[in-house]
């Protein structure tokens, strides 16, 4: 990676950089949110729009020179309403985060009761969490899974939503291995008088290939990011086909919760729709699916549990409370030393902090994106358990780290960068 410039006039940061670069060639990415943006979106990212202000949106901003920057906000735009047959999309959202921060608030005022996945369930910060925004600005009720089927619990959401007659409903996890009913929970939602927002975040990609079903036609609201299965640039989109809201929501974004977009990145967004909307993106998206299903089979022949049993989408949510007193944390370091790379995370009924936690999140999007078969991902899988088994053994965990090395040389990552 030669970065002349950089190299010339900041080296240390240079070579943090040419590190990352390093890590993610000698690492099997695992992590369910993560993904490979394409050279041409690196390259969009890294251009002169980041030189340019533009609040507002296009044709109607609060800075002048504004011609190019509209073209591609534009661009992004009409891209990311044909990908998911969308009325309305904002492509302004600095990240996931603020566009959930956006929507929620045209749907409810601080103080109003929403109602959003548990984060210990498989949620996400900004579905109500305590430490978030969504939990300080807003009385967060929750929901969670059912206990014996550890699918999401529809009797329990039904009877909260009758109980507290939340103004939103939100859908939508980030360690949720399974597909989501959105037709139920509009139901819920309508029938007691709140809206519903559906954060398909993790993912949209399926979303976008008919992998998993829309929510675009019975949510108010989606939001989604613009990595992870997406493959994109990271940022967020807010999108909607009910009119009623499409002022509001753009009135959220800016001025509401952000000054002037990065146009940049937008750029980015608008090439990686192009690049969801090619007939090749839909062949990936089956093989995020079937490698992630590979993944599984090869972490249960080892004795390692799957929460629900298996996955539908691009993740799978692993309990390693088969293995004894191995934590979700023993096993992400120690699943690092070897080269492949996941992250702790809580299962249902946790007992154990975050920081610690008793189970992994591992998704397939990044490793399929670098061209791993579901031969390999099997293998893969069935490496995770043999390490979280012997996470002592020294010889084991080298076999292992060797193995990696050697299906991570047939999947050469960014060779055009040097």
């Amino acid at each position: 990676m030669a970065l002349e410039h950089l190299s010339a006039t900041d080296p240390e940061v240079a070579n943090a950089i040419r590190a990352e670069l390093e890590r993610e060639r000698t690492s099997i990415e695992l992590i369910a949110s993560e993904n490979f943006t394409s050279l041409a979106v690196m390259e969009a990212a890294g251009s002169v729009l980041t030189n340019k202000y533009a609040e507002g949106l296009p044709g109607k901003r609060y800075y002048g020179g504004c011609f190019a920057v509209d073209v591609v906000e534009n661009i992004a735009r009409d891209r990311a309403k044909r990908l998911f047959e969308a009325d309305f999309a904002n492509v302004q959202p600095h990240s996931g985060a603020q566009a959930n921060y956006a929507a929620i608030s045209v749907f409810a005022k601080p103080g109003d009761t929403i109602l959003g996945m548990s984060l210990s369930n498989g949620g996400h910060l900004t579905h109500g969490s305590p430490v978030n925004f969504s939990g300080r600005l807003y009385r967060a009720e929750s929901y969670g899974l059912d206990p014996k089927t550890e699918r999401i619990d529809f009797d329990e959401v039904e009877r909260k939503a009758a109980e507290l007659h939340p103004a939103l409903i939100i859908a939508g996890a980030s360690a949720y291995p399974r597909i989501i009913d959105f037709d139920r929970f509009a139901r819920i939602a309508h029938d007691n008088g709140a809206a519903l927002m559906v954060d398909m975040a993790h993912i949209a990609g399926l979303v976008a290939t008919g992998a998993h079903p829309s929510p675009l036609p019975v949510a108010d609201v989606v939001t989604t990011t613009t990595h992870k299965t997406l493959r994109g640039t990271r940022g967020g989109l807010i999108l909607s086909n009910d009119e009623r809201w499409f002022k509001a929501l753009n009135s959220a974004v800016f001025p509401g919760s952000q000054g002037g977009p990065l146009e940049h990145v937008i750029a980015a967004k608008a090439v990686a729709f192009g690049e969801a909307l090619q007939p090749s993106f839909s062949d990936y998206i089956f093989n995020v699916v079937a490698n992630a299903q590979a993944l599984g089979e090869g972490m249960t022949s080892k004795g390692l549990r799957l929460v629900t049993g298996g996955t539908d989408n691009h993740l799978l949510l692993v309990d390693l409370t088969p293995t004894g007193e191995v934590t979700g944390r023993d096993a992400e370091q120690a699943l690092e030393r070897v080269g492949i790379t996941v992250n702790k995370n809580t299962i249902p009924n946790e007992q154990r902090s975050p920081f610690v936690a008793s189970g992994i999140r591992v998704g397939s999007a990044a490793a399929t994106t670098r061209g791993l078969s579901a031969q390999e991902c099997r293998r893969v899988g069935e490496m995770i358990g043999e390490v979280v088994f012997n996470i002592d053994d020294e010889s084991v965990l080298g076999a292992v780290a060797a193995e990696v090395q050697e299906i991570l040389a047939g999947h050469p990552l960014y060779p055009e960068l040097g």
